[in-house]
């Protein structure tokens, strides 16, 4: 299990000019782990990456990083660090290609487009119970599924389930974990992520289909 790192400023800190961009991402490239880095756009050189974030993702981006615990663990090597080293023959070659191999592994299978702000300040970690109302749609905008109507009850009702623990597809696990209260999103989830080669015949899902899901994650229990 990665070492769990304590908090290095504070909310006040953060939102100062003592805190520079340059020193968010310093900090979470060297703290985070590379799944984590890869999913906020983090990875690549520390002057490129500071200067094209946006300082309230990145503060966003630090709150997840110790909300998810997702910290880079003492064995795992960071491919900047990996090509930082000098050649020692086809061994460094191969480790090199063999993280390159991985990173393109654990990038995600989604995108996520914000579309009404939330009023939280915290994210879901592992484990909370999450309501959520969707609406999801095949490619060329067929709705397969929603709760957004009440279909003969006099409200809607969100759907209620613990985030991060398979109980839905990965897409919306991994994308309701960096909402927080209130917000409102499209996720774009590729099938890998979603219902893959199989699809979902009786929810009207074909194989290999990316879907969107227009989410609002309502509360966090």
């Amino acid at each position: 299990m990665p070492p769990e790192i304590a908090s290095k400023w504070t909310d006040e800190e953060l939102n100062s000019e003592g805190v520079s961009k340059k020193d968010l991402v310093s900090f979470l490239q060297e703290s985070a782990s590379n799944e984590f880095l890869l999913a906020h756009k983090l990875n690549g050189k520390l002057a490129n990456v500071a200067k094209a974030a946006k300082r309230p993702a990145l503060v966003a981006a630090y709150h997840a990083l110790f909300e998810t615990k997702q910290f880079r663990s003492s064995d795992e090597v960071s491919a900047s660090e990996i090509k930082a080293k000098k050649p020692e023959g086809n061994k460094i070659e191969d480790q090199a290609d063999q993280t390159e191999v991985k990173q393109q592994d654990l990038a995600p299978k989604y995108t996520k487009k914000i579309t009404k702000k939330g009023s939280g300040e915290r994210f879901p970690s592992k484990g909370d119970r999450v309501s959520v109302f969707y609406t999801g749609m095949l490619e060329d905008g067929k709705v397969f599924d929603s709760n957004t109507t009440a279909k003969g009850r006099k409200t809607p009702t969100p759907l209620k389930f613990k985030v991060g623990t398979g109980q839905v597809i990965r897409g919306w696990d991994e994308g309701l974990m960096t909402m927080v209260q209130g917000e409102k999103a499209r996720l774009t989830i590729q099938s890998e992520w979603a219902y893959g080669q199989r699809g979902n015949e009786a929810g009207g899902i074909p194989p290999n289909a990316t879907l969107i899901f227009d989410v609002e994650l309502v509360s966090i229990d």
